[in-house]
């Protein structure tokens, strides 16, 4: 039932933001750790398609705002657009195929960074672009891209067991109307 797809994908939405916290913010390398949140949207949204990009990327971003100190709602809009955008390349989706998400991830990571120099520093007039892409888009987007090589097929797993579930459940005997 979807039922159980929301729940399984809220608690690996609680699982993503507590290793983020705490075990990623550890293996950081000069303060720059990789973006597991937007792995999950990203994996799940080009995985399940636009709606579910979009709902994943707006609760993900949703909750990093309660959790952080900043302006409510202004996550949740990037988060969205990354999903959205990853939920667009959902024709794209190959069961086996790891090179297509891994470069939409780089590239969501990309657009993430540049969503966040703008709205967050460009707008307070910190015009130091060049900077900022060298010393932290580009270092996450290649720390992430290597955390998506081995998450995108664990999300993958849980994919394909929630949707192996969903099928025998329509066709149980006992559910049909």
């Amino acid at each position: 039932m979807r039922i159980r797809r929301k729940i399984v994908l809220f608690l690996l939405l609680l699982v993503c933001f507590i290793v983020q916290g705490t075990f990623l913010k550890v293996i950081a390398i000069g303060s720059i750790s990789p973006n597991l949140i937007l792995i999950f949207v990203v994996s799940f949204g080009f995985m399940r398609g636009k709606r579910t990009g979009i709902w994943t990327g707006f609760v993900c971003g949703l909750c990093c705002d309660l959790l952080g100190d900043g302006i409510l709602g202004y996550y949740a809009l990037i988060y969205l657009l990354i999903g959205f955008g990853a939920g667009c390349c959902c024709k794209l989706f190959y069961d086996d195929e790891l090179r297509v998400p891994v470069l939409i991830v780089a590239v969501c990571d990309l657009v993430y960074g540049g969503m966040v120099y703008v709205l967050g520093f460009l707008l307070h007039g910190r015009i130091q672009f060049f900077y900022y892409f060298s010393r932290m888009m580009i270092p996450e987007m290649i720390y992430t891209v290597l955390l998506t090589a081995i998450l995108y097929k664990v999300f993958l797993k849980i994919n394909k067991k929630l949707t192996e579930l969903e099928m025998k459940e329509r066709d149980s005997i006992w559910l049909r109307k």
